[in-house]
């Protein structure tokens, strides 16, 4: 697989942490302070990356575009919509500067050739292509051309098509992480499609992503196992926020149940254990956990054991319980008490 690269100052490749991407995407509403609460509620969960959504509707949009879902009671067309989502360059660069002071990457995917111009000056760490872009030759060459590195969605992509894409980014050498993605809002899970993450990485040979908009951990958690070198999910303050992302979004809460988990899962990935040395580091605990033969009542010099005779009782300090059968018939040469561990010196 091709070496560990830089994403800002975070390492991306075998071996390193999966590098967490929350995404606003339209969660704020077109509120500035609201972008601003998330970086700062996205910084608390433990992620390691902010992404938002550049949108310029003169740009990308024409005033006839149609609504996908219309969600929007104040929005008279998707263009209204679009417009209300803008920020302005300054109002970018305020947001990229919150990022940076919590010690977050900041990502956002533009959706223009004038919103990648835009982000170039405020500064983004990566490009992440979204779904609907990674067809749009002239825009994704804008971006190979800064030569950062390239995070490119495949959601709405055929096989031909992440191909075409993946070459032209590997002419220009930046470096590059193929996100699988599938653009359903909520995505079921029958349609995650983790069995893609071990197939892009063997015919590109290059790391790996998951774009996730499930609205649940679970895939994140699966994708981990797996080894992805990133992920990335849509976030919400609640799911009674308004929003067309909000039901393919996790919560707060949820991120950083997902970020913890995560890190959980490759600290067990990374620690492989021997069962033999582990039994001897049990030895002391299993006295205390096992068995041991013991008398089942007070028992008179003389005894010839019987099974009625015994019991098996912790601690394990004794004669084990799986001996239990090898002292039917032996005799004991003094008294033993109910309760008092059978030993080798009782026995004739």
């Amino acid at each position: 697989m091709s070496q560990v690269f830089k994403i800002g100052d975070r390492t991306v490749g075998p071996g390193q942490p999966c590098l967490i991407v929350a995404e606003v995407a339209q969660a704020h509403d077109g509120s500035l302070g609201t972008a601003h609460a998330y970086i700062d509620a996205i910084a608390d969960s433990g992620a390691h990356a902010v992404k938002f959504q550049t949108h310029i509707a003169a740009a990308e949009s024409t005033p006839g575009e149609p609504w996908r879902v219309k969600f929007s009671p104040q929005d008279a067309t998707r263009y209204a919509y679009w417009e209300r989502m803008q920020f302005t360059e300054d109002q970018w660069v305020g947001l990229k500067r919150h990022a940076a002071e919590r010690r977050l990457l900041f990502l956002s995917s533009p959706f223009s050739c004038e919103a990648v111009d835009l982000l170039e000056r405020v500064g983004v760490a990566a490009w992440k292509v979204p779904s609907g872009e990674t067809t749009n030759t002239p825009m994704l060459d804008r971006m190979i051309a800064t030569g950062l590195p390239i995070l490119l969605s495949t959601g709405m992509s055929s096989p031909g098509e992440i191909d075409e894409a993946v070459q032209r980014v590997r002419q220009s050498q930046n470096p590059l992480v193929i996100f699988q993605c599938t653009t359903a809002y909520p995505c079921p899970p029958e349609k995650v499609g983790l069995n893609l993450i071990s197939s892009f990485r063997r015919q590109y040979d290059c790391a790996i992503g998951l774009s996730d908009h499930s609205g649940t951990i679970y895939p994140g958690l699966a994708a981990a196992t797996l080894g992805i070198e990133m992920l990335e999910v849509h976030v919400v303050f609640s799911r009674q926020m308004f929003g067309p992302d909000v039901p393919a979004s996790v919560t707060m809460d949820e991120l950083k149940q997902l970020t913890e988990g995560i890190r959980f899962i490759e600290k067990m990935m990374s620690c492989p254990v021997d069962k033999a040395d582990m039994a001897r580091e049990m030895e002391k605990l299993r006295k205390t956990f096992t068995k041991s033969v013991v008398a089942g009542r007070d028992l008179p010099t003389g005894t010839v054991l019987q099974a009625e005779h015994l019991a098996l009782k912790k601690p394990g300090t004794g004669i084990a319980a799986a001996r239990l059968p090898e002292l039917i018939g032996r005799r004991l040469n003094r008294p033993v008490k109910a309760d008092e561990l059978i030993v080798e010196d009782a026995l004739d």
